[in-house]
């Protein structure tokens, strides 16, 4: 028996997977609208802080941001590493046009509009590479860089929790190939897999500065 609310309600074939165009149930719209615009609001005030700092730069001044709190949650060391600009300009440039897709996509799913195989597939393809991208970062952040930017984190966890939503979508309605079981494991535990993700992110981010957290 489900124990969760269905993320989708668009109607199933006998084989339990869906032909031509397929729609999404409220929740799987919020979701996309609620991290769309999580990732949106981190992007946007990035990209402000950031040039506020080539500003100040340009100037001989310094600029801190206020998500600089210490020497490791340090939004400042983030904007202004190589890291920061892996395609030759600011990372959160991208972020301002993919996220702002991702929440057009959720209101329209809202209106009750279905999309074809394709549809889905590329919009999966698109949260792969955000998710790729940001394990990066990540990675790039706690042992590269030594820093943490909030902002940034918050940009991970809704990427994150948006792909992996994305793809259990596509599981369930079979754009993506899968047994049986795990389509009823995402039906069922749709919450786990994306929980756990954040939940080692956490983890690394607690033993990478241990010794500073509990000192």
């Amino acid at each position: 028996m489900t124990t969760t609310a269905p993320l989708d309600n668009a109607p199933a074939q006998r084989d339990g997977t869906r032909r031509g165009a397929v729609g999404a149930g409220r929740a799987f719209g919020w979701l996309l609208i609620i991290t769309g615009a999580a990732g949106l609001l981190a992007s946007w005030v990035i990209t402000i802080d950031k040039t506020k700092i080539l500003e100040a730069k340009a100037e001989g001044k310094t600029f801190t941001p206020g998500c600089s709190l210490n020497p490791i949650v340090s939004c400042g060391n983030i904007m202004e590493s190589d890291q920061a600009s892996a395609f030759g300009f600011s990372n959160p440039i991208i972020g301002l046009v993919a996220y702002g897709i991702v929440i057009c996509v959720g209101v329209t799913l809202l209106t009750g509009a279905r999309f074809p195989r394709w549809y889905w597939l590329t919009f999966n393809a698109g949260t792969l590479f955000g998710v790729g991208f940001v394990t990066w970062l990540q990675y790039e952040s706690l042992y590269t860089i030594n820093s943490l930017c909030l902002w940034c984190s918050l940009a991970w966890v809704a990427t994150i929790f948006m792909f992996w939503y994305v793809t259990g979508h596509n599981v369930k309605h079979g754009f993506l190939p899968a047994p049986a079981g795990l389509k009823s494991f995402v039906e069922e535990f749709h919450w786990v897999v994306p929980v756990l993700h954040v939940g080692v992110i956490g983890m690394m981010v607690l033993t990478r500065w241990w010794d500073f957290w509990t000192g």
